[in-house]
């Protein structure tokens, strides 16, 4: 985790701190040595030498102290011209360090061919296929389900579900929809294996409540009517109604298998094509959408969909995110597999960044000239001064001895030649 920014500046304050401390120690030590030796030159001629060259180091010092400390502020106070260059010049810097990005980082041509090189298909097709980053992938897509959910207003959403729902149920005519359906079970024989389902379970019905079926028919039949002559009654009427069943059951092509086909293709024309039937089943639909039932199921439509998004996207081993983890690999295996694939997506990535980067190029600089404008004075110069301070006071120390060298080689090259 990154360190907060205050922690960091008072870091860079301390390291700052210490490297002027190191190079306005280096001027005294200059100063001290130049009184010295310049007290002693008279018995010790040499000390001549060491008086150069402290004095030359400590015009070095200086000069490149009042360098340094011209950039941020004015050296003591001083209103001398071309100092406090980043208090004086701060919206100039901005809109030159605006320029700077907008035409040398924000053009098709730098951006076209960085992002050529880059192979971006490629690397994003060997990211997406290792599972750790699939799971991330998935996690990170959960997180947007789960953000956009939290985000949309309740009472807003289900208002909008409930409409659409309702308005297209209700603009879908019902009857010709279940011709549609009843012609598609027809075509495909459904409807015989569901007629073999009621046949078989209209049997085992007559079978589990013969004895019911029995005393019935006793009840039924008149007092005088001997039990025996029931029971033989009774007796016929089951096994012709059992043997019905099961031959209509056995016979594909038996006559009331025919008649409840063509009655059933009759319905289907009837459904499709009946102003009766289309009236009668809008009438239908309107009643069963106005039902209190399926009213207070319309009602709480969103609030079932938000809470399975939600519970799907905090379960790591729900169908969506599984799902999402899988499109992720296969997304990527895809574009590692698919040379062409790849081509059109790195194609499809320079062109749209390239666009973006043209058309906004210029509101990039305005926004950092902006930023930089709106920033306090003194603040820019304390913050700017933390970032480079402390390598610019290697500025001075150099300063202190190059200039020090020189002062040495300048007094004996006069000495040489005097």
């Amino acid at each position: 985790m990154a360190e907060p920014f205050a922690l960091v500046d008072a870091e860079r304050a301390r390291a700052l701190r210490r490297m002027k401390m190191v190079a306005t120690s280096l001027l005294l030590v200059a100063a001290v040595i130049f009184v010295v030796a310049r007290a002693g030159q008279e018995a010790r001629p040499w000390l001549g030498y060491v008086r150069a060259t402290a004095e030359a180091a400590m015009i070095g010092a200086l000069a490149d102290w009042f360098a340094v400390t011209a950039l941020f502020r004015r050296p003591l106070g001083l209103p001398i011209p071309h100092t406090a260059i980043v208090q004086t010049r701060k919206d100039q810097i901005g809109a030159s360090l605006g320029g700077f990005v907008r035409d040398q980082f924000l053009t098709i041509e730098v951006i076209t061919a960085r992002l050529e090189q880059a192979n971006l298909a490629q690397r994003l097709g060997e990211w997406m296929t290792r599972e750790d980053n699939a799971r991330t992938v998935s996690a990170q897509s959960a997180a947007v389900v789960r953000g956009a959910t939290e985000v949309l207003q309740d009472d807003i959403v289900q208002s909008g579900v409930e409409q659409v729902v309702l308005s297209r149920a209700t603009s879908v005519p019902v009857a010709p929809v279940m011709g549609r359906v009843v012609e598609a079970a027809l075509a495909g024989g459904h409807h015989q294996a569901l007629l073999d389902a009621v046949l078989s379970g209209l049997g085992r019905y007559l079978e589990e409540n013969n004895q019911t079926f029995r005393e019935r028919l006793y009840g039924e039949s008149p007092w005088w009517v001997p039990e025996p002559v029931d029971d033989v009654v009774f007796a016929k009427i089951y096994d012709a109604a059992q043997s019905f069943i099961a031959d209509l059951g056995q016979d594909r092509n038996h006559p009331l298998r025919r008649d409840i086909d063509g009655r059933t293709l009759q319905l289907v024309e009837e459904l499709k094509t009946s102003p009766a039937m289309l009236a009668r089943g809008e009438e239908l639909k309107q009643e069963l959408l106005s039902h209190p039932e399926v009213r207070a199921w319309s009602s709480t439509l969103w609030s079932r969909i938000k809470s399975g998004l939600l519970d799907a996207a905090d379960d790591p081993n729900s169908e969506l995110r599984l799902r999402i983890e899988q499109a992720a690999v296969e997304a990527g295996e895809s574009l590692l597999s698919d040379p062409e694939l790849r081509r059109r997506i790195d194609s499809w990535i320079v062109e749209a960044t390239g666009y973006i980067a043209e058309q906004f190029r210029g509101e990039v600089a305005d926004l950092i000239a902006g930023t930089v404008q709106r920033w306090d004075t003194e603040e820019t110069a304390e913050r700017l001064e933390l970032q480079v301070g402390r390598d610019l006071q290697f500025i001075r120390i150099n300063g202190t001895l190059v200039g020090g060298l020189a002062g040495l080689g300048i007094y004996t090259l006069s000495e040489l030649l005097s």
